[in-house]
């Protein structure tokens, strides 16, 4: 049998919602619809859904929008059978039950993240520890110091060790074979930057080399720096090094794709920071776009730095790219649907409402509270007074009708300011919520709730009496 799902929702919304179950006619499950005596379904709460709905019928389990507050629990004990939210918009409930996109899992990857601290020899050992958490809690799995030439580095060995007791994995890069012995001296799991020339050192250390040419585009000398260390039986990683646009990119990238030939299983790195810190350019796209040529080519580990200002979530956004692309290839997929964290100023689907259905409901309302809302034809703000429609905010103020203290004033100039904001990017807007920026941003906590704690109650519609 089939599951039978009892959808709850609002006066407002059981219209669309009629529309959006009929267009997929689902024969993974039956439903009925429910609408149990409130406006706004976003409203909802386990309370008010406990007191009007007494009877389930056939329903195997329940759905409830997903801004509904409260226990869900105890409504499913209540009622004796699952109660889940769905999406916070409707029109994602095709996505919610797996028409559009893939429910993927983004736990596995098989890329390394060597993220680097360029400037460690001018950071103290306590600024060092506090940019490798920072990097471990975006998902680097290990931490480089980078060696400056004609630059000491006294407290070499002292970062490192403290590093490891941490829990750190470390490396440490330098072109200077001295430094490298410093490093691993004191249990540096890696050394970056060794060639053919500097490989004697290979013979004196345990931390696994990472070699590289040892001269700009020789990919004969890596590819006898690769021999040496299989003949060693040593692990290793082999980075015939990525070159900024216009500086040898495009010859670069090749490079990668003939040593991935000359040795099939050969483990590689590639550094990204050519790329990331020397285009100006937002560093999701490139991340991305660099992800897919190292899954295609099975590169095992990259060098990520955040130097540049534009760049200080690169670490983070290769951490995600690196599991969307393995998501993707374990699909034979594109890399398409498995996650919006990469799209941070723009949204595959930024409008679920048009112009008209938004006016459609906007005739509907009955109360003095302002809705507003986002489409393709700019930002809608409407109560029962009217709708008016306009792409900058100063283009509506004088239809607004405000009787209140400041704190109306400022809710309404903040959501306002968001709609704009997602009309003129395309983007997601939903009333009372941030703006999604995908992994360029951490979430923070609700925002309004240091506005509540000022003393200022907000709900999530305030009436603004006219």
């Amino acid at each position: 049998m089939p599951d039978h799902i009892l959808f709850l929702t609002g006066k407002l919304a059981e219209k669309s919602l009629h529309k959006v179950l009929e267009s997929m006619q689902p024969t993974e499950f039956t439903y009925d619809v429910r609408q149990i005596g409130i406006n706004v379904a976003g409203l909802m709460t386990s309370d008010f859904v406990r007191r009007r709905v007494t009877d389930v019928g056939q329903a195997t389990r329940i759905l409830v929008p997903g801004r509904c507050r409260g226990d869900l629990e105890a409504l499913a004990a209540h009622y004796g059978i699952p109660v889940q939210r769905g999406p916070d918009e409707l029109k994602d409930i095709p996505q919610y039950f797996g028409r559009e996109g893939k429910a993927a899992d983004l736990s596995r990857c098989d890329v390394l993240i060597f993220a680097e601290i360029v400037e460690a020899t001018q950071l103290d050992i306590p600024g060092i520890l506090a940019r490798a958490r920072r990097y471990g809690d975006d998902g680097a799995d290990v931490v480089d110091l980078g060696c400056l030439p004609n630059t000491p580095f006294p407290h070499l060995e002292e970062a490192v060790q403290e590093l490891k007791r941490a829990g750190f994995r470390v490396s440490v890069d330098s072109l200077d074979p001295a430094d490298l012995r410093r490093g691993a001296a004191a249990g540096s799991d890696y050394l970056l930057s060794m060639n053919e020339e500097t490989l004697w050192l290979a013979d004196e250390v345990a931390s696994t080399p990472v070699v590289i040419p040892a001269r700009p585009g020789d990919l004969d000398s890596l590819g006898r720096a690769i021999e040496q260390l299989e003949r060693m039986g040593r692990a290793y990683f082999a980075d015939p090094i990525l070159d900024p646009i216009h500086f040898g990119f495009t010859d670069s990238i090749v490079r990668y794709a003939e040593v991935r030939k000359r040795f099939p299983d050969a483990p590689m790195m590639m550094g990204i920071g050519n790329l990331t810190e020397l285009t100006e350019a937002d560093t999701t796209g490139i991340n991305a776009l660099l992800m897919g040529i190292i899954s295609e080519l099975r590169v095992n580990a990259i060098l990520a730095t955040e130097v540049s200002p534009h760049a200080r979530t690169a670490v983070r956004e290769a951490d995600l790219a690196r599991r969307v692309m393995f998501a993707a290839r374990d699909e034979s997929s594109l890399p398409k649907g498995y996650s919006g964290g990469l799209t941070t100023t723009h949204e595959r689907k930024p409008f679920p409402d048009t112009a008209e259905e938004i006016a459609e409901l906007a005739g509907a309302i009955k109360d003095p509270s302002y809705r507003i809302q986002v489409s393709d034809a700019g930002v809608h703000l409407y109560n029962r007074d009217g709708l008016f429609t306009a792409t900058d905010p100063f283009e509506l103020y004088p239809h607004i009708r405000v009787v209140g203290d400041e704190g109306h004033a400022f809710y309404l100039g903040v959501e306002l300011a968001r709609a704009q904001i997602a009309w003129q990017l395309g983007k997601r807007y939903n009333q009372d919520q941030e703006l999604e920026w995908g992994v360029a941003v951490k979430r923070r906590a609700e925002s309004l709730q240091s506005f509540k704690a000022a003393g200022t109650t907000l709900s999530h519609k305030l009436r603004m009496k006219t």
